[in-house]
């Protein structure tokens, strides 16, 4: 039987390669996404994947996301924690409903779907966590101390929980792209993504497939004895 791969915030973006790598790999995908109705009704038209919309920053919500989702599809072996958002400011300007809104979802999300999912993992002896960070979260950013923060809380957040997984089949891994052509970078204003071009040493932005490729090679079976670490995918642009 499939494994059950569920993919937060996994219906557009890095998300959305993820969950089709997952499912062109062989696993039974659900994709979850938090309010974009048209834009999961569209991936799910073009990819056979099923969204489930639920947002992560509520922990009652993720709970009853996982026991849906086992219920339609079977135990939930693999955790791919990619959803987030970004409000960005600089201190002098950043509100603390800006600040709380980015940990809750960015950070909170974690915890709440690695809670909601843990129990039946340990129980199985078998999981896999992949918490998608950011080079921002390792290097800082003008403007994001909010996601900065976030980011780099993940990358403790996924070194704890390794350990405690460690001896009961459970791998929790992070994966901290750089900066990746998807809607969010697009946003960026020309001269801006010029200048950030031009600090990758390898010349171009990622792809979304290239974080996909990077979360099957650390969610299948044989990756047993990789827990606790971050996989850097950003050109070269931060070595760490």
């Amino acid at each position: 039987m499939a494994r059950v791969a569920v993919v937060t915030g996994g219906t557009r973006g890095i998300g959305e390669a993820i969950s089709v790598a997952l499912k062109d790999a062989g696993y039974t995908v659900a994709a979850n996404y938090a309010g974009n109705d048209e834009r999961a009704r569209d991936f799910t038209s073009r990819t056979g994947i099923k969204a489930y919309k639920w947002d992560v920053a509520d922990f009652d919500a993720c709970v009853a996301g996982i026991k849906q989702v086992e219920g339609e599809l079977g135990p939930v072996d693999v955790i791919v924690n990619n959803a987030g958002i970004t409000r960005d400011a600089t201190m002098k300007k950043m509100n603390r409903t800006a600040w709380d809104e980015v940990l809750d979802t960015n950070l909170g999300g974690c915890y709440n779907m690695c809670k909601a999912a843990w129990d039946g993992m340990l129980d199985r002896k078998f999981g896999r966590i992949v918490n998608i960070g950011s080079i921002n979260g390792q290097a800082g950013q003008y403007g994001q101390v909010n996601y900065a923060a976030a980011k780099s809380g993940i990358h403790g957040f996924t070194k704890a929980l390794g350990q405690e997984g460690a001896k009961a089949g459970i791998t929790v891994n992070a994966i901290a792209p750089g900066y990746i052509d998807t809607d969010m970078v697009a946003a960026v204003p020309p001269e801006v993504l010029a200048k950030i071009v031009a600090r990758i040493p390898v010349g171009r932005l990622g792809h979304a497939s290239e974080i996909a490729r990077g979360v099957l090679f650390l969610v299948a079976d044989e990756g047993g004895f990789i827990t606790g670490s971050t996989m850097s995918i950003n050109g070269g642009q931060h070595m760490y």
